[in-house]
């Protein structure tokens, strides 16, 4: 399905908060319905570039952090996850992973098409997982692909994969540490389009069962990309796996290691050592 522009998120999220109301929703799918959806010329604002580089740390040049794409593309991801056919409702989806692939630096001056569709619906031990896939191509050839991993949770375990609930390593050795204010929840919220009340309220955050508000995942990835931004290749993968929200304000610490030219990082609690966010640049 080809949409003639990128959707709004706010009336997509009212329509998520609306059938998440008792009584107000459906059933939902046991399969995916194999839609995909496209959009092309969205071109770069520079001025928002520019807002987002400071929020999450990143220089201030013309070329997209490999982050910056998820954000253009997020109006058509949910589009797709708010449809009526998608297997779970966005109201209590938790982002558990994240893979972005580059293939070649994106210039602010170009022109991209994004398309974005669901695959690999699985059993999860506390529900289900998808895979929400966004790819950013210009002029017909793919220069960007990004993988998110949602777990739905449900009352019956899917019998899936487990969580390791095996004793917790010590941290490793901090080589950056990072006050994370209440700012960020609302900030990384006006760039990116995800108003989540998790993320910016403390209401909505206890209503999910959050003392008080949680950063965004994506903007703990793209923090710790801008802290690498200098030694990345033109091209690559970069793997996160989401583990402990990250509740403002706090102080965290990054570690990050290199083995020739790949690097593993790792985000944790500065003071308790909880793991955040522990990721992979290949």
């Amino acid at each position: 399905m080809e949409l003639p522009r990128l959707p709004q998120a706010g009336p997509l999220y009212r329509r998520a908060l609306l059938g998440a109301l008792p009584g107000a929703g459906r059933r939902r799918g046991d399969v995916l319905s194999g839609v995909e959806l496209t959009v092309a010329g969205v071109s770069v604002d520079r001025a928002h570039l520019a807002d987002y580089d400071r929020v999450c740390g990143f220089r201030l040049t013309d070329r997209l952090p490999a982050t910056y794409p998820h954000v253009m593309g997020f109006p058509l991801a949910l589009r797709l996850m708010t449809a009526p056919e998608f297997p779970m409702p966005l109201v209590g989806l938790v982002h558990v992973a994240n893979r972005i692939t580059v293939h070649r630096p994106v210039g602010s001056g170009e022109t991209l098409g994004f398309r974005a569709y669901a695959e690999d619906l699985r059993p999860h031990d506390r529900g289900r997982q998808v895979d929400v896939v966004l790819v950013g191509s210009v002029g017909g050839e793919e220069v960007w692909r990004g993988v998110s991993t949602y777990l739905g949770r449900e009352r019956t375990a899917g019998g899936g994969e487990r969580r390791d609930r095996g004793e917790r390593p010590p941290a490793p050795a901090a080589t950056a540490h990072w006050r994370v204010t209440p700012r960020v929840g609302t900030d990384y919220a006006r760039v990116s389009g995800d108003h989540n009340p998790i993320h910016t309220s403390r209401l909505g955050a206890r209503l999910f069962g959050f003392p008080r508000p949680i950063a965004h995942g994506m903007w703990s990835k793209a923090r710790c990309l801008a802290a690498l931004e200098s030694r990345l290749p033109d091209a690559y993968t970069v793997d996160v796996a989401f583990k402990l929200p990250v509740p403002l304000p706090s102080t965290v610490a990054l570690s990050a290691t290199a083995d020739g030219a790949a690097w593993a990082f790792a985000l944790h609690d500065a003071r308790t050592g909880r793991p955040h966010l522990a990721g992979a640049v290949r």
